[in-house]
């Protein structure tokens, strides 16, 4: 397997101060890492509202705890919602809770009736994503669904932020390959095309495809992490360590 560059940051990082009033704090206590913020990131992000996106960005409290030093459970955990939080305390939330609705004026709602899951990246414009890969939730809760430019250019070395389970998630561009792919052929129910990735169901993990396993993970230097990449899945979206209880709130 490709050899990724490894460079983890422990204990205390240390973040420069930005000119967008991001305010965050990683602290480690005993075996828990803990991550505090005002939501805000530190770069600038898109106009909201706008017309995929209704809501308004607002800074709130963001705080939440990690496993310290993690450990691989021996089964995957499936998990949805925001997946990990940057080194600059914004979540990142690849997937989506909408879903294809032929009945809705949008063309998608929260009923899953369809079992066609609009996917973040997928659907980007239609969401509103801002040129971060970004957009805000119905409480002005601004969160990643793909890979931030400005937040990777931002930091030194590769890890931008930890996982739910508390593994770093790194990102080192082309040189991690996700091994999911998209689908042959058409979709079989409405919506129907061809698999374009628009949707969750449109991909397959096909092992060995990329150098990284389902969860978006490998080890490196004796070490497992996480990384995000530029095609799907973008982030880990299940997990080989415990998922704090922070994360299975609403995030």
């Amino acid at each position: 397997m490709t050899r990724i560059p490894l460079a983890i940051a422990f204990a205390l990082l240390a973040i420069p101060a930005q000119a967008h009033d991001n305010q965050v704090s990683i602290k480690v206590s005993g075996d828990q890492r803990c991550i505090t913020s005002n939501g805000t990131p530190n770069h600038d992000i898109g106009q909201f509202p706008n017309s995929g996106d209704p809501n308004s960005f607002r800074a709130q409290t963001i705080s939440v705890c990690v496993d310290a030093t993690p450990t691989k459970t021996g089964r995957v955990t499936q998990h949805r919602g925001s997946v990990g939080i940057s080194l600059t305390g914004i979540f990142f939330r690849p997937g989506t809770a909408d879903y294809y609705d032929a009945s809705s004026p949008r063309g998608h709602s929260r009923s899953p009736a369809s079992g066609w899951n609009l996917e973040g990246m997928g659907a980007a414009e239609t969401l509103g994503m801002d040129a971060q890969n970004a957009h805000v939730d119905e409480r002005g809760l601004y969160h990643y669904h793909g890979v931030s430019s400005a937040l990777a250019n931002s930091l030194s070395g590769t890890q931008i932020g930890y996982a739910a389970d508390g593994f770093p998630i790194h990102y080192a561009g082309s040189r991690a390959q996700s091994s999911w792919r998209l689908k042959s052929g058409t979709r079989p129910t409405a919506p129907g095309g061809r698999y374009d990735g628009t949707y969750e169901e449109d991909w397959t993990f096909v092992s060995g495809s990329g150098n990284l396993d389902q969860c978006n993970g490998a080890t490196v230097d004796g070490e497992y992490v996480y990384f995000a990449t530029d095609t799907y899945p973008f982030y880990p979206r299940c997990f080989l360590g415990s998922v704090s209880s922070d994360f299975g709130r609403k995030r």
